[in-house]
């Protein structure tokens, strides 16, 4: 009787009377190669760049390389610049499988695709990872999760999970429901329930200057010590204020709450391009030149020439000085003085009297319109209305 091979190892399996002399070289090789690779052998499996590499898988005692699918522990290696597919017998087994290969350009590394036969279950390992994986020659299945691409969760059961090569970017969770994350052997963030925060106060960016995030959304409370526009940073102000007050800058990057003043210095306000009004709906609008003897001057324009219109100079008690003529808002309607209110003095050359418009005179209730003026020796008196004139009957007194 001829002899036979196991489905899952191709051990050779002797048949009644056979191999007389030679059976116990059989059975030998049988445990020193079949058995002893399936439960210790570690073989690389050299994958290159090609779609699919299949794993030898010869009947009977063989070398590692003649039955690659026997071992224990397989790795895969070679360079390639895609993901690449290493095709496993569909046949019961479990193995330690390890992506050891390497990027043949500058995309990768990539994860590696362990397949059963020709066309059934896939397994992905990640480049760089090792997994622990069973088949029954239909299915893969995670030692820890199930079947299909390896995604369960490993239980670290508090332990570091270290990153990088020199070990010091990793993830732990030494405490209960808190994940720390070290960078450069620092602690840089903590994720705990409800909270993700700096290890560190006021020492982790989020974000840079040339790497920013688009948009924020937040529904709640920011807080913060300082605010950007463009690069600029603005410090804000510690508390909240008073009401009615405004935010202010004092044009070094330092904001600050502020009151709304009553009066505003006039060095302040700058020239605008429109017309403007000075308004209060109650108490007195008040103007001070508070510097010593100075005056309070209103300019204008009159066409295109810029004028002084009415200088009040400070340095003569507030004299008002007009560039023109001081006209009534409308014709005899204003008087100059009242009966408790009177000038002390006029000043003033040619005296001009009209009452022809509105008003007859307390004698003979006529109108007239005069003009008194100046001679070297008399005083004139011209009648306008029909052209006449008289002197004044004066009278030395010594």
């Amino acid at each position: 009787m001829s002899s036979t091979y196991s489905t899952s190892l191709r051990i050779e399996l002797q048949g009644s009377g056979e191999n007389s002399g030679t059976w116990g070289t059989i059975t030998n090789n049988n445990f020193s190669q079949s058995l002893e690779f399936s439960i210790a052998g570690v073989t690389n499996v050299a994958c290159g760049d090609a779609a699919v590499t299949t794993l030898t898988n010869a009947d009977g005692p063989q070398s590692q390389a003649n039955n690659q699918a026997r071992n224990a522990h397989i790795r895969l290696t070679g360079a390639h610049g895609a993901v690449r597919i290493a095709q496993f017998p569909a046949t019961q087994k479990i193995y330690l499988i390890t992506n050891a290969t390497t990027d043949s350009g500058s995309s990768g590394p990539y994860a590696m695709t362990a397949r059963l036969g020709a066309s059934g279950n896939t397994l992905s390992i990640e480049n760089g990872a090792t997994r622990l994986v069973a088949t029954d020659g239909t299915n893969w299945y995670d030692v820890f999760a199930g079947p299909g691409t390896v995604t369960a969760p490993v239980d670290l059961n508090g332990q570091t999970l270290t990153l990088d090569a020199d070990a010091d970017t990793t993830i732990s969770a030494a405490s209960d429901d808190v994940v720390t994350f070290k960078v450069a052997n620092a602690n840089q963030i903590t994720l705990s329930d409800g909270a993700l925060s700096p290890s560190t106060d006021n020492d982790i960016d989020l974000g840079t200057s040339s790497l920013e995030f688009k948009d924020a959304f937040f529904d709640g409370t920011v807080r913060m010590d300082a605010i950007g526009f463009g690069t600029t940073a603005m410090t804000l102000p510690t508390g909240d204020g008073s009401t009615g007050q405004f935010i202010k800058t004092d044009g070094s990057g330092t904001l600050s709450f502020a009151t709304v003043s009553t009066s505003i210095a006039l060095d302040e306000i700058a020239t605008g391009d429109a017309a403007s009004s000075l308004a209060t709906s109650a108490g007195n609008i008040t103007l001070d030149a508070q510097g010593n003897d100075t005056d309070i001057i209103f300019k204008g324009t009159d066409n295109t020439a810029d004028i002084t219109m009415l200088t009040l100079d400070g340095s003569d008690a507030g004299t008002a000085i007009f560039n023109n003529h001081v006209l009534p808002n409308s014709d005899d309607a204003q008087d100059l003085g009242s009966g408790t209110k009177q000038w002390r003095d006029i000043y003033t050359g040619d005296i001009n009297l009209n009452n022809t418009k509105t008003r007859d005179n307390e004698v003979d209730g006529t109108r007239g319109s005069w003009t008194i003026q100046e001679g070297e020796e008399n005083l004139f008196i011209l009648n306008r209305l029909n052209g006449k004139k008289y002197k004044f009957n004066l009278e030395e007194v010594k």
